[in-house]
């Protein structure tokens, strides 16, 4: 005696066939994680103090940008001298 009817298998979505044809991009160099601990916390730390460098790299040249606008002959001084 037979259990039910069969189950219809499902279609694949129309966008899904786009997808396979794209190419794939290049991938970069694979990194090995550390696993001893001491190595984990030297990465840690490497981590944040570069971060805290870029950080502190980006302020200082954000800061100095500010004062060269400041200084006569920037960008205002000649948007001003195209008004007059």
């Amino acid at each position: 005696m037979a259990q039910g009817t069969i189950k219809q298998k499902a279609k694949p979505a129309a966008g899904n066939a786009k997808k396979g044809s794209q190419a794939l991009k290049p991938r970069g160099s694979r990194q090995i994680a550390p696993k001893k601990q001491k190595l984990i916390q030297q990465k840690k730390l490497l981590k944040k103090h570069s971060a805290g460098l870029a950080a502190l790299t980006e302020k200082q040249l954000a800061e100095k940008a500010g004062h060269l606008e400041m200084l006569r002959g920037g960008k205002k001084d000649k948007k001003e001298k195209e008004k007059k």
